[in-house]
């Protein structure tokens, strides 16, 4: 199976999966839902999802046990696009092609949809039907990883640092910091629960962190590039922006031909990683075509 065919499968599995988990039930409050729903569903590429159900078919394990994990792994990046959006953030206008969910449903909604969306996915990881999947221990561990890697020592982080420099431009070992936290804590964290649903060995565990890692940061580099780069339509949301705001990006800082051989020599790096493994075919030629898209 071809990587967009793999991929496709994933992403439809796991929207199957995830409009489970976030039901419509003509509660009151069901205008929340509705925001998460409109955030969460119907768009993006499920990478992390992806990662995730991957890696744990590649370490021995099963993806329909892995699904609850995936699921919860696109809400925290779901709730984390519609605070980044917000316009005490980034204060942008489209996400995936659409309106930000801010733009929907107002400030108080979106921000009240992203902490229903941070919440369901722990609820979802700790239900009883992901439980019963991977098993109490496993579940448990799965969980910790997960909130480690969404929070102060993860992605939060991140934000935190790129707020910080606001209007200036970092350091090489700040903005490496700052990606490997905002956008590298999550997919790192992606690959190792794969492992971690299957059983999988701590080697593995930690080469699936290694590709994760120079991945992450290959990905974020041509994300920078792309909005110096790249058009509106076909990337589905503003570009320029982060230079209007001031923000912290690698082309600011090293130039559009570094980053190119930055991500080619990062790209590398992460698939060498991958010897760990067998039937890594997919995740290579993911790997080559997350840094070369063009949205």
């Amino acid at each position: 199976m071809k990587h967009k065919e793999r991929l496709a499968a994933y992403a439809n599995r796991i929207e199957e999966e995830l409009s489970h988990f976030l039901p419509l039930e003509g509660l009151p409050q069901q205008e929340v839902m509705e925001a998460m729903r409109y955030s969460a569903l119907g768009g993006g590429k499920r990478l992390r999802g992806a990662f995730v159900l991957e890696f744990c078919r590649i370490s021995g394990g099963s993806v329909e046990a892995a699904l609850p994990y995936a699921c919860a792994i696109e809400m925290i990046h779901a709730y984390s696009l519609i605070h980044d959006d917000l316009p005490c953030m980034d204060d942008d206008e489209l996400r995936r092609g659409k309106p930000c969910c801010h733009k929907v449903y107002g400030e108080a909604t979106a921000l009240l949809a992203g902490d229903g969306l941070l919440n369901r996915a722990f609820e979802t990881a700790l239900s009883e039907e992901a439980v019963d999947r991977v098993g109490e221990a496993r579940a448990l561990r799965l969980s910790r990883e997960l909130a480690g890697a969404a929070g102060y020592y993860g992605m939060i982080g991140g934000q935190c640092i790129d707020l910080a420099y606001d209007g200036r431009v970092p350091d090489r070992a700040t903005l490496d910091r700052l990606i490997a936290l905002k956008t590298g804590a999550l997919i790192r964290v992606a690959c190792r629960m794969g492992c971690i649903a299957a059983g999988a060995e701590a080697a593995q565990i930690t080469a699936a962190d290694t590709f994760a890692a120079k991945l992450g940061q290959a990905f974020q580099i041509r994300d920078d590039m792309l909005d110096v780069e790249g058009d509106t339509v076909t990337l589905g949301k503003a570009v320029h922006a982060d230079e209007k705001q001031g923000k912290s990006t690698y082309p600011a800082l090293l130039g559009m031909e570094t980053c190119r051989a930055e991500v080619a020599r990062l790209t590398e790096e992460a698939n060498a990683a991958l010897s760990a493994f067998s039937d890594t075919a997919f995740l290579e030629d993911l790997a080559l075509a997350l840094v070369t898209r063009m949205n």
